[in-house]
């Protein structure tokens, strides 16, 4: 093999999909190959569909307004001529400067990878396709994950197994159980050793109903009342294997076994302890709490919560939705506590959360967004009360993680603790005088959701919103230019537009550069169709198909959003589990090349609708 073919061979092997080949394949496309050379300013001329991969210098994709669609950089493919339509729909691609390009032709290319059907297609797909794909695989994986379908019954059995002789009386049972602090105890023969082989099993329910309720002696021997026939499991079983043989069988603890031989015992309770560590259970324990400093000390297990989350693949939605319901139980004991404090509210009120965790879409330990809606018949009296508990609560999530809003936007600000007439006030004026700083509290205050109390005051402000922000073509295009200030870093080659972070690295910003403008947009539509949803998903689904957004971009959009997310939850799940900070700043190097082309696809999507915004206003 000549030099030159080994170093097209090594540089197309590099490229995702093309490392999935076999060397053969990689062989077989480098035979194929033509290099040519693109000056600067220099068009593209494709007289046929022609892959084009960019081996040194860059690429620019622009339309027929000269404006910038995409660059592609050293390393990148350009399939653009491939994916064209028609004649007339040819792509305007021009050097940034000078260029070394490897070429093949379609049909060659479709030739050669005829038996690699799923790369041929990530290749000759449009972005916004390859990026559903893409969720598509990654939604299906996270119903399949689970903590305990995953992983090996060995990591959760409890051993040595407590045993007790056959001829032992049950109250020697009852006994040893106690001081030993077990619930079931495996009887083994007399003349057995404590690694022998179990004729049977007793717990405690075994006591209760088959000799006290009974009326039974307790000086009768335990294999009177144990279980025969009992039920084992080997240990390479999955944990979750042994949940459902529990569940199916309807009992609590179950023999482990290794080559046949007794190894261990697991009960319901270590499954689920293990398997826990989710909404249900955290909201459980925060309800029993009965001390700000009890609240403070559960809040130290969320992190946990959002690692073990991240690596089961869970969704960003899923993550998000977690993380806000626990949020919630927080912020309902501490107002629990504070009225078991300050006594009952001298008035009906809401409390109410705002942006992210008013959309379910927190991570762990966020600032905290909050203000209360407070009925017409308050009376100035009555402000003392509320002040002390704004700040009980805020006070106490402050305690839990959850940190001060910079932006002071809590119920400690007596602006933001208000009567409903006042709310109703602010909302007009947001929407007839839409200036910067009601246009950034537009951002805020349109997401909200009431975490407690009267949630008609609420309905009664958001219902009065809706009427006046549907069809307000003013209102929403403020709104709209407002929001297209922050912009996905689509000109980026070779790697990406970094911008600086509070540590000085180059980085992405996930939130700003990428999240957000989503959140922005499907605030836009909601408000434009009247939609009462505030959770970013929900907005874009309801309103696809709408003359706000087609169906075909609502899909795209949640694409790009669920992929964002999911970068930046396993993003932060490594930093929490290094000790560390959670931001928002992810660094290129920390994924995959192909993750990279993913993210290029998500960018062009918020790029594209941000574009057809501009053009509605």
């Amino acid at each position: 093999m000549s030099t030159e073919l080994a170093e097209i061979n090594n540089f197309i092997r590099s490229i995702p999909p093309f490392n999935e080949l076999t060397d053969e394949k990689i062989v077989q496309l480098s035979q194929k190959i033509t290099i040519s050379y693109l000056r600067q300013d220099k068009k593209i001329h494709a007289d046929t569909a022609i892959l084009y991969f960019i081996r040194t210098g860059a690429l620019t994709h622009v339309n027929e307004a000269n404006e910038l669609q995409g660059k592609y950089g050293e390393g990148d493919i350009c399939s653009l001529f491939c994916c064209q339509n028609n004649e007339q729909n040819i792509p305007l691609v021009c050097a940034a400067e000078d260029c070394l390009l490897y070429a093949i032709t379609c049909e060659q290319l479709t030739t050669v990878l005829i038996d690699y059907p799923k790369a041929l297609e990530f290749i000759l797909q449009r972005g916004s396709k390859r990026l559903k794909n893409k969720m598509v695989q990654v939604n299906e994986e996270a119903i399949l994950s689970s903590s305990l379908m995953n992983t090996a019954l060995s990591h959760f059995y409890k051993s040595p197994v407590a045993c007790i002789k056959a001829y032992k009386s049950i109250q020697d049972a009852a006994l040893k159980m106690t001081q030993q602090g077990y619930s079931c105890l495996l009887v083994i023969e007399k003349n057995t050793n404590e690694n022998g082989q179990p004729i049977g099993i007793v717990t405690d329910k075994d006591i209760r109903q088959r000799c006290v309720a009974q009326g039974l002696s307790f000086n009768t021997e335990i294999r009177e009342i144990m279980t025969h026939n009992m039920i084992s499991i080997d240990c390479n079983n999955s944990a979750y294997d042994a949940l459902i043989m529990m569940t199916s069988q309807h009992i609590h603890h179950l023999p482990v076994t290794k080559n046949g031989r007794l190894v261990g015992m697991i009960t319901v309770t270590d499954l689920m302890n293990q398997e826990g560590l989710n909404a249900v259970n955290f909201a459980s324990i925060i309800r029993k709490a009965n001390s700000v400093a009890e609240l403070s000390k559960i809040s130290e297990m969320l992190p946990k919560l959002q690692i073990r989350m991240a690596k089961l693949g869970s969704t960003a939605d899923h993550v998000g939705k977690t993380i806000s319901a626990i949020t919630m139980a927080f912020t309902i004991r501490l107002i629990k506590m504070a009225e078991d404090k300050l006594g009952q509210a001298p008035v009906v009120y809401a409390w109410l959360a705002a942006g992210s965790q008013a959309r379910q879409e927190q991570f762990a330990h966020s600032d905290q967004d909050n203000a209360l809606i407070i009925a017409n018949d308050m009376l100035p009296e009555h402000e003392q009360w509320f002040n002390s508990f704004a700040h009980f609560v805020c006070d106490g999530l402050a305690a839990c993680g959850f940190i001060y809003c910079p932006g002071n936007v809590m119920a400690t600000n007596k602006k933001w603790r208000q009567p409903l007439s006042v709310w109703q006030h602010y909302f007009e004026q947001w929407v007839s005088v839409p200036e910067p700083k009601a246009l950034m509290n537009a951002s805020i205050f349109f997401d909200l959701n009431t975490i407690y109390g009267d949630t008609t005051l609420l309905q009664q402000v958001r219902n009065k919103m809706l009427a006046t922000t549907k069809d307000n073509t003013l209102f929403l295009a403020h709104l709209s230019k407002n929001a297209l200030q922050h912009k996905p870093p689509l000109g980026f080659f070779r790697d990406f537009v970094l911008t600086q972070n509070g540590n000085n690295e180059a980085s992405l910003d996930l939130k700003h550069n990428g999240i957000a403008p989503i959140v922005d947009l499907a605030r836009i539509y909601a408000l434009a169709e009247g939609v009462n949803a505030v959770n970013t998903i929900e907005r874009i689904k309801q309103v696809a198909g709408t003359p706000s957004l087609t169906q075909t971009s609502a899909d795209s959009l949640i694409d790009a959003f669920e992929f964002l997310g999911l970068l930046r939850s396993s993003h932060q799940a490594k930093q929490l589990q290094a000790e560390k900070e959670p931001d928002n700043y992810l660094h290129p190097k920390e994924i995959s090349r192909l993750e990279r082309e993913h993210l290029k696809d998500a960018f062009k999507v918020i790029k594209t609708l941000q574009k057809a915004r501009q053009v509605v206003y």
